[in-house]
């Protein structure tokens, strides 16, 4: 026990992290040798190493090639929630609600959107360019496209449309009002919303894994720099907004550590399971 103590002063038995803009630099790399060093200590410790993020499994899984099932991801914002190489749980969007939400975006053709399957992602041919398609696939590693969304037989987590920056404001409420609760809208910023299941997001998530697991919220810790993070900034009983997050995730954050590109998130670990 004063062993374990040593290793973990801070009982900490859950670190759960954002990605974009907050572990990952700016130019999406991070300081490999650093984190296996910390992982190293983490692993003594007995606390578990989650990735949290609004991302595609997939893509989530190829910036850890090092951990092939021994991390867990919460991926597409708490759809899917992979305890290892366990899936511990998948959502299903009701057709009646894809539906709904295909009506919705086809009103506004500047909207951009990706529907998100347990199987793949999913752009529509004459919908979105070459381009978006390219740019989408750096998130989702396994995209395909699609003559009509309505045709797709997978199993649908969420979707992910793409608006102009400056109007993310105006489609958050559209969403929120014509989809009446079927799904929810989140944004990570810069014009991306995603519309996820009622209650399904990051703390959800975590949630799942600490009762899979034995963990209390105070023995958990979040690092986020999104509205997306929001839910599970506020579950942790130790969070981390970065530097770089806009005032209302900051807000919402028991603290706040140094931004994505100067290693935040590595640099709080550090403190928290500190070289014996």
């Amino acid at each position: 026990m004063e062993k374990k103590m040593k290793n973990n002063p801070n009982n900490i038995k859950l670190v759960a992290v954002d990605v974009d803009g907050t572990f990952v630099r700016t130019d999406y790399t991070y300081d490999k040798p650093r984190f296996l060093a910390i992982m190293e200590r983490m692993k003594k410790a007995g606390c578990e190493f989650v990735v949290a993020s609004g991302n595609q499994y997939y893509q989530l899984r190829s910036l850890f090639p090092e951990f092939k099932d021994t991390i867990s991801y919460i991926a597409e914002n708490g759809a899917l929630v992979k305890a290892k190489d366990t899936i511990l749980f998948t959502t299903d969007i009701p057709k009646d609600v894809i539906h709904k939400t295909l009506e919705i975006c086809n009103q506004y053709p500047e909207i951009k959107n990706t529907m998100c399957g347990l199987e793949s992602a999913y752009c529509e041919r004459g919908k979105v360019s070459e381009k978006f398609f390219k740019l989408t696939n750096h998130y989702y590693h396994k995209l395909q496209w699609v003559d009509d969304f309505a045709d797709v037989n997978d199993t649908i987590l969420k979707f992910a449309p793409m608006v102009p920056v400056e109007k993310t404001d105006k489609y958050m409420k559209i969403f929120e009002e014509q989809l009446d609760g079927g799904l929810v809208p989140t944004s990570s910023g810069h014009g991306s919303i995603d519309l996820i299941v009622p209650n399904c997001h990051k703390a959800s998530g975590i949630e799942r894994l600490a009762k899979l697991w034995n963990i209390t919220p105070e023995q958990c810790v979040s690092f986020g720099d999104g509205g997306n993070d929001i839910e599970m900034l506020m579950y942790c009983g130790r969070s981390y907004a970065m530097d770089n997050a806009p005032d209302h995730v900051k807000a919402c954050a028991k603290n706040v550590c140094p931004s994505n590109n100067e290693d935040g998130v590595l640099v709080i670990l550090d403190q928290l399971f500190p070289v014996e």
